[in-house]
């Protein structure tokens, strides 16, 4: 992982080459700074994620299927962005072998508030 500060780029390819890892982890952190911490996942087969305490960004790099949250599914793609408060309850379904995402965690436990 690099470490904090300065600029730094991370290629997907290099972020994906450990993965899955000795323990069959199929995310990784490859960056953190401030609040900031940034991850690649790629799931195979099922997600089988929990909520998370903080704020997260999902940005789908390789892949496509289905996203659930408590609010509904929606299809998504390459290039998509999927925002996800804390606390709720959401996973990746239906998707495809090559699923790659740029996750994206930020801001205090419980999550930012809205600013819309």
């Amino acid at each position: 992982m690099p470490r904090e500060g300065g600029i730094r780029r991370v290629a997907l390819a290099d972020a994906l080459s450990p993965l899955p890892g000795p323990g069959g982890e199929r995310f990784r952190e490859v960056f953190r700074h401030g609040t900031l911490q940034v991850e690649v996942y790629a799931p195979r087969g099922m997600d089988a994620q929990t909520p998370h305490a903080r704020d997260e960004v999902y940005v789908v790099a390789a892949g496509r299927g289905s996203f659930v949250t408590d609010e509904g599914t929606s299809a998504f793609a390459v290039g998509d962005f999927l925002f996800v408060p804390a606390g709720m309850r959401h996973h990746f379904a239906d998707f495809s072998d090559d699923l790659a995402l740029w996750v994206f965690f930020y801001g205090p436990d419980g999550g930012e508030r809205s600013s819309l």
